[in-house]
C-alpha cells in the first residue's frame, strides 16, 4: 500500500466496524466473507458448512483468493473477513493485524502424472523425490507461504522447487500448464484429483501442512463466532491437530499451532 493508504487504513477499519455495529443494533449483520483458498480444498469448506449449520440465520459467503498471503492483505484492508492457511508463513507486519485459531495439521501429498514412475507406488517416500523438480507455487505472489514451506521440507533432501510457470487461473489452466512441465506438484492429501494424474501420500517422514482460521484483529461478527466454534468442533471430532510420531512440521509452525511432537 502507498503511504496515503497506510495512513487511511485505520480510519477505514473504524468505518467498517461502525457499519457492523449499526447493523447489529438493528438485529442484522452483513454477510461474512470467508476465503476458502481454492475450490476443492476440504478444510475450509468443511468448517464453513458446519458454521452455516450452527448459525442458520447468518450469511457466510465463500470466496476463493488462492493463497493466504494475498488473502491476508484483503483481510487487513477489510475486503475479506476470514481465511484459512499457514499463519506462520505470513510476514510479521501482516500477522500483527490478524488473529488466528489452529484448525488442522494436514498430511501432505504429491500429485503425479499417471505415467510417472512413482505413480505406481501407494505412498511416495520423500527420498524417492530426490533429483526431481517439484512445483510448489514458486513465483505466485498469492502463495509465498506455501513455497517457503516447500523450501523448508526439501532442504537437504535433494529435491528442487520447480521454477516459476505462468500463473494459471482455474483448474483447466492449471492442468494445462502442469501437463506441459510434467513436474510433480506438492499438495495435501485431500487435494482434488485431476484427469491423468494421481495423488500419493508423502511419507518418511509424513510432512504436515499447518492450517489456521485467520481473521482481522478487532472483528466482531456473530458469524465469526459461529465459524470459530465450527473450527474447534471439527478439529476436535476429526483429530485434525494430532501430530503423529515420525511426522515433520517446522518448529516455527509447531509453536504457532500450539502442537507438540
Amino acid at each position: 500500500p502507498t503511504a496515503d493508504g497506510e495512513r487511511l487504513l485505520p480510519y477505514a477499519r473504524r468505518v467498517l466496524q461502525a457499519q457492523d455495529d449499526l447493523l447489529a443494533a438493528f438485529g442484522q449483520a452483513r454477510p461474512l466473507l470467508v476465503d476458502l483458498n481454492s475450490p476443492g480444498l476440504t478444510t475450509g469448506r468443511v468448517v464453513l458448512e458446519r458454521a452455516r449449520s450452527l448459525a442458520p440465520d447468518q450469511e457466510l459467503m465463500a470466496r476463493y483468493e488462492s493463497g493466504l498471503t494475498h488473502a491476508a492483505g484483503e483481510l487487513v484492508a477489510g475486503r475479506l473477513d476470514a481465511s484459512f492457511g499457514r499463519f506462520a508463513g505470513l510476514p510479521a507486519a501482516l500477522r500483527a493485524g490478524l488473529r488466528h485459531q489452529p484448525v488442522r495439521c494436514e498430511p501432505m501429498a504429491v500429485v503425479l502424472p499417471e505415467d510417472h514412475p512413482l505413480a505406481r507406488l501407494t505412498e511416495v517416500p520423500l527420498s524417492a523425490l530426490a533429483g526431481e523438480s517439484v512445483y510448489a507455487g514458486a513465483g505466485n505472489p498469492r502463495t509465498p507461504e506455501w513455497t517457503e514451506l516447500a523450501h523448508r521440507l526439501f532442504e537437504g533432501r535433494g529435491i528442487r522447487v520447480a521454477p516459476p510457470v505462468p500463473l494459471a487461473v482455474g483448474e483447466e489452466e492449471f492442468q494445462r500448464i502442469m501437463d506441459k512441465t510434467r513436474n510433480p506438484v506438492l499438495a495435501v492429501r485431500s487435494f482434488p484429483a485431476m484427469p491423468s494424474t494421481v495423488v500419493r501420500p508423502l511419507v518418511g517422514p509424513v510432512p504436515l501442512s499447518p492450517v489456521s482460521l485467520v481473521w482481522r484483529k478487532g472483528l466482531v461478527h456473530p458469524a465469526l463466532d459461529a465459524l470459530r466454534r465450527a473450527a474447534s468442533q471439527v478439529a476436535t471430532e476429526k483429530g485434525w491437530l494430532a501430530v503423529p510420531d515420525g511426522s515433520w512440521i517446522p518448529a516455527a509452525d509447531a509453536a504457532v499451532m500450539s502442537v507438540h511432537k
